[in-house]
């Protein structure tokens, strides 16, 4: 059985992006302290401290090869870290399996879809749900009543997409599909979601109706969003960390770093 551990005392460069505020762990949902993630001679993220507040949104920027993915993956735990501890809500995650770390409410979407092709959405949702539930295992046919039936419909109407609950998932515009990977890492009242690229290959309209799902999440609950397109991040987060080469270039607020001259040299091309 996997043991867990309270936060300990933060270190001085997690101490240092936080400012002066203290580490709580009753108001951290997530801390990274010195985490670092080595293949072989490459370091693909390098030495990265940052803390995500229970409830906040939370982006991660950086082009290409920057390690944001790697990062992801150190959390969810298919790439533990080298070097460093991850706390979730006050307990060390940090060699925890990855189903470990969903019961415990972390969530995660990825680049590519992963979806049921010849299922409906709301199937796709159902599988989801049962998926995280205590009952996941029985072959027991769920009545009309049942919990996880209720939580389904739920999910259709908090992913915005009930009007098409009946359609199978191969005949879905890709914009929808990304919706429906968003309602799946919904399920189960997960504490923090990690969001890999929502927008990726979505089209104007696609991208807006992202925005306002993302912003119709629930107040308590936090996101970390890895994201290209900086202007959904900067409008959808509260908080940003920009990486760079594996490494942490900057932490700041969305005005912050869009306004960050050394931000805009590498990512913008100048103000934009």
């Amino acid at each position: 059985m996997a043991t867990v551990t309270s936060v300990r005392p933060p270190t001085a460069s997690l101490r240092q992006e936080q400012g002066a505020r203290p580490a709580l762990a009753s108001n951290n949902a997530l801390v990274l302290d010195s985490v670092t993630r080595a293949f072989g001679a490459l370091r693909a993220v390098d030495n990265v401290s940052l803390s995500v507040t229970a409830g906040q949104k939370y982006a991660v920027l950086g082009s290409n090869g920057a390690g944001k993915t790697t990062l992801f993956n150190c959390i969810t735990g298919d790439f533990p870290p080298t070097e460093g501890r991850i706390y979730f809500f006050g307990e060390d995650i940090t060699e925890l399996p990855p189903h470990e770390r969903i019961r415990k409410g972390l969530r995660r979407t990825y680049q590519s879809s992963l979806l049921f092709r010849d299922l409906s959405v709301r199937d796709n949702l159902f599988l989801a749900v049962r998926g995280v539930s205590n009952g996941r295992y029985s072959f027991a046919r769920p009545g009309a009543s049942d919990a996880s039936r209720r939580a389904t419909e739920d999910l259709l109407e908090r992913s915005r997409l009930s009007h098409i609950a009946d359609e199978m998932v191969a005949n879905l515009a890709y914009g929808q599909q990304r919706q429906l990977e968003i309602g799946m890492a919904l399920a189960g009242a997960p504490r923090l979601i990690l969001f890999d690229e929502p927008a990726a290959g979505l089209s104007p309209a696609e991208r807006r109706e992202l925005v306002v799902l993302l912003k119709s999440l629930p107040a308590h609950m936090s996101f970390l969003l890895i994201e290209h397109d900086l202007d959904i991040a900067l409008r959808v987060v509260e908080r940003v960390t920009v990486m760079h080469n594996g490494r942490v270039l900057r932490h700041g607020t969305p005005d912050e770093i869009e306004n960050d001259a050394e931000v805009q040299a590498i990512y913008m091309g100048g103000k934009h």
